[in-house]
């Protein structure tokens, strides 16, 4: 037997072997270098470009998540606001009632409030204020301080300066028109007269 026929077994083992190896590599792998490098690059930037794309549809998602909860967060506070204030345009309606209710109780002469039928007719419109400051307590309405205190020009609106010298200048010394908070928000402002120094 001569050494190539002696090495033949040995041979054909090592190229089944190469051949079982070779089975699970792709085809492009298997060819030579060039085109594999050329597959390569064409393959590093499909995932470039797929990785660039993920990135961009992740912003996109945290873009509109962020968005939603700021609807969200808006919707939340108009539902608030609309609990809070959704009577303002009634409580302004109403107030003149409180106010004709007070006039009513501040006109009766003193000798009416003397007879009895005047007394219960008093008591009456009393006990309907008192009703109706509890209702306005209930719904957040409260009456803006005025007499005695500084002019604020965020809840008073000034009709007129009355020349004193018992006040300081720019002091409330005079309620005309009683001033209403509904909530934290002016309900309408108190019509007062404020302190200047006499001529």
């Amino acid at each position: 037997m001569n050494d190539e026929n002696k090495h033949e077994p040995q041979k054909q083992a090592v190229d089944e072997e190469v051949a079982r190896e070779m089975e699970g590599v792709p085809e492009h792998l298997r060819s030579d270098s060039d085109e594999a490098d050329g597959e390569d690059k064409a393959l590093e930037e499909a995932l470039s470009k797929l990785r660039g794309d993920l990135e961009t549809a992740m912003q996109d998602v945290l873009y509109a998540r962020a968005e939603t909860q700021n609807v969200r967060r808006r919707l939340e506070k108009d539902v608030q606001d609309a609990r809070n204030y959704g009577a303002t345009s009634f409580a302004r309606d109403i107030l003149s009632v409180a106010d004709n209710l007070s006039r009513a109780l501040d006109h009766v002469p003193e000798e009416l409030r003397e007879s009895d039928k005047a007394k219960n007719f008093i008591a009456g419109i009393e006990a309907t204020m008192r009703e109706l400051d509890k209702v306005f307590n209930a719904n957040g309405i409260t009456r803006i301080a005025a007499k005695g205190m500084p002019l604020d020009p965020n809840q008073h609106q000034a009709m007129m300066e009355i020349p004193t010298a018992e006040a300081e200048p720019g002091t409330i010394v005079q309620e005309m028109q009683a001033g209403y908070m509904i909530k934290d928000r002016l309900l309408r402002p108190a019509m007062v007269g404020v302190a200047k120094k006499p001529d």
